[in-house]
């Protein structure tokens, strides 16, 4: 049985066996947990996974793809779920118990992956995996980079961020046209935050969206003609460290609370 990479879906398979192993790896941080693998298709992660001998379930959304894992992997048959991670209860995955989240990460769908990931962090200590480069570049980035963005501060208030390893495009069939990388996001010790979440992520977007812009102008979507202190408005976003980010919504809030 051959199953064909869909474009529709951001399928692109691994083939080379030792950058799956060391994919595999990288749960190890995070011992003892069960793991979710998201996008197995056929299975060449899966299989190092497997070896692992812990719990391991597999969501994947292709069809084909699940019917060539059963084929294959018939000792995987209880343990694959055909369904759209995105749309997925995750606290039923498991009944409740915390896992690590990994997997090849279909292209299309990579950073709403990993804002359903911040949705859920209390259930997923622990992320690996690979995506494109640009992306892990984004999410692992430092403030005064251009890399640095919105998925940059989201995560890194809640996780430690690492860029693992680069992974050429001739590893996958079919090639994509770009680089990819493997990161892993481990929960730090934040339990609150300083400010109110909900705002925090909406002043992140606001900022970043516009981010030619000063914080000054791009925060009147929010603020309107409510004054705040001159501290950040004449910065731009990728000026602002995590903690500059949650003053300056503590500032904003308090501005729309008078």
């Amino acid at each position: 049985m051959y199953v064909k990479p869909k474009k529709s879906l951001g399928q692109h398979f691994l083939k080379d066996l030792g950058i799956a192993s060391s994919i595999a790896d990288t749960v190890d941080s995070c011992p003892g947990l069960p793991i979710l693998e998201v996008g197995p298709g056929t299975g060449v992660l899966t299989r190092f996974l497997l070896a692992k001998g812990r719990d391991l379930k597999v969501v994947e959304l292709d069809g084909e793809s699940v019917g060539y894992l059963r084929e294959r992997l018939p000792n995987l048959e209880d343990s694959i779920i055909e369904d759209d991670f995105l749309k997925m209860h995750l606290e039923n995955v498991f009944g409740g118990r915390q896992f690590v989240l990994t997997g090849n990460y279909p292209y299309n769908i990579s950073s709403q992956i990993f804002f359903k990931l911040l949705d859920n962090k209390e259930l997923i200590p622990c992320c690996t995996g690979m995506i494109q480069k640009e992306v892990a570049e984004r999410i692992t980035a430092t403030p005064g980079s251009k890399a640095y963005g919105i998925l940059s501060v989201l995560l890194q208030v809640w996780y430690d961020a690492e860029y693992l390893f680069t992974v050429n495009e001739d590893v996958f069939n079919p090639p994509p046209k770009v680089k990819s990388a493997v990161i892993r996001l481990t929960r730090n010790n934040v339990k609150s935050l300083p400010c109110d979440s909900r705002l925090l992520k909406q002043v992140v977007k606001a900022t970043f969206n516009q981010r030619r812009k000063t914080i000054r102008n791009s925060i009147k979507s929010i603020t309107g003609d409510k004054p705040i202190p001159e501290e950040y408005l004449g910065k731009r976003p990728e000026q602002l460290s995590i903690a500059d980010f949650m003053r300056l919504t503590n500032q904003i809030d308090e501005a729309l609370r008078k």
